[in-house]
C-alpha cells in the first residue's frame, strides 16, 4: 500500500513538470547550493530588441586586478558565441579597443547597437596540480570567480540602453582545470535571450 501511494504520488508530480524543466530545476538548485558554476546578472533596464538588429562586440583593452589574466578579447568572444545563435546579424572586434574605436567601427560596419564589454574583475584560483606546483599557497585554493561589464549602446545616437554586471562563480564539481573566462558563455548567451524576452532555456 506504502508503495502504491508513493507510485501515484511521483506520477501525480511527474506529470507537472516536463523532464527538462525538472532537469532545468535541478541545475539551478544545484548551481545556487555552490555545486555547479553560477551566475548572476544585474541589468538596469529590461529593454528589448528586434531579432534583426545588427549587433557589433568589442571589448576593452581592461585587464581586471589581480593575477588572474584572461585571454585578450575572451569576452568579446564568448558574447559572440552567444549572441550568434539568437541575432543572425553580429560581428565581433578583431581585438581589444576603446570606446570610441570601437563606436568609430561598428558606425563604418552599419551596426544598430554596441554591445561593449570588459572584464571588471577576475580571481583564477588554484584547481589542478600545475597550478598547485606553480603557487603552493592553501589560501589560493577553491572556486575561481568574475565580474563581468555590458554596455549596450544605439550608435546612431550614442544613447546606452542597457549596462549589464554579471558575476560568476565556479562549482564544487565543476572547479577543476576551471578559470574565469571558462564561466562567462553561459550568461551571456542567457543576456542574449533576454533581449530578445525569451526565458532561461
Amino acid at each position: 500500500m506504502r508503495s502504491l501511494v508513493l507510485l501515484l504520488a511521483s506520477l501525480t508530480l511527474s506529470g507537472c513538470m516536463t523532464v527538462s524543466d525538472m532537469a532545468e530545476g535541478t541545475r539551478y538548485q544545484m548551481s545556487d547550493a555552490g555545486l555547479l558554476d553560477h551566475s548572476d546578472t544585474r541589468r538596469t533596464n529590461s529593454v528589448r530588441v528586434q531579432p534583426d538588429s545588427f549587433i557589433f562586440i568589442a571589448q576593452g583593452a581592461f585587464v581586471p586586478p589581480g593575477s588572474a589574466y584572461p585571454r585578450p578579447n575572451v569576452v568579446a568572444e564568448e558574447a559572440f558565441n552567444g549572441f550568434v545563435e539568437y541575432f543572425p546579424m553580429v560581428r565581433r572586434a578583431r581585438q581589444a579597443e576603446g570606446l570610441e574605436q570601437a563606436m568609430a567601427e561598428a558606425r563604418g560596419a552599419g551596426a544598430h547597437y554596441l554591445l561593449y564589454c570588459r572584464f571588471a574583475a577576475a580571481d583564477d584560483r588554484i584547481g589542478n596540480a600545475d597550478e598547485w606546483s606553480d603557487q603552493e599557497a592553501l589560501d589560493r585554493l577553491g572556486l575561481d570567480s568574475g565580474v563581468i561589464q555590458v554596455m549596450l549602446i544605439e550608435t546612431s545616437t550614442q544613447y546606452l540602453i542597457d549596462t549589464v554586471r554579471i558575476r560568476s562563480r565556479g562549482g564544487l564539481l565543476t572547479f577543476h582545470d576551471n578559470t574565469p573566462q571558462d564561466l562567462i558563455a553561459r550568461p551571456l548567451a542567457q543576456y542574449a535571450r533576454s533581449l530578445l524576452g525569451m526565458g532561461d532555456q
